[in-house]
């Protein structure tokens, strides 16, 4: 299979558009696209890998008392293209996007029944690659 990780700026973020299925948990909206993309310290990356699109989104998180994090906020990867090494190439693009912008840490989080996410991210034994204890809350705002 051919494969190009691209990181999406204004310009190429019409790439999205040939979204893969199961990617993306909404259809895409090319006004929050360009909202998302146009703020300092958002970043994705695609992979175009046989006309489709898989994705993987991050954030910086800045602090006052501690280095900056890259928070990956989506790895989007359909089923059809998963066990294909796409979702590590394209986190390894992004860990380098973290490094360029000064963070220091990247992390990311999945729901415990999602073995192909926690099977990438336990294959990645980095200095801190251990799974922690999470709990999450969300508010509709």
């Amino acid at each position: 299979m051919k494969m190009e990780i691209v990181r999406l700026e204004a310009g190429n973020d019409a790439l999205v558009m040939w979204i893969a299925e199961d990617v993306f948990d909404e259809p895409v909206r090319p006004d929050r696209l360009a909202a998302y993309l146009s703020q300092p310290g958002h970043f994705m990356v695609v992979a175009l890998a046989d006309g489709a699109v898989v994705q993987c989104a991050a954030v910086i998180h800045r602090h006052p008392d501690k280095v900056a994090e890259l928070y990956i906020d989506e790895v989007g990867v359909s089923p059809a293209f998963q066990r294909q090494g796409i979702a590590r190439k394209m986190l390894d693009a992004m860990f380098a996007i973290g490094r360029e912008n000064g963070c220091e840490e990247a992390w990311v989080g999945t729901e415990p029944d999602n073995l192909p996410a926690r099977a990438l991210y336990e294959s990645r034994k980095e200095p801190h690659g251990e799974a922690e204890s999470f709990v999450m809350y969300a508010y509709r705002l």
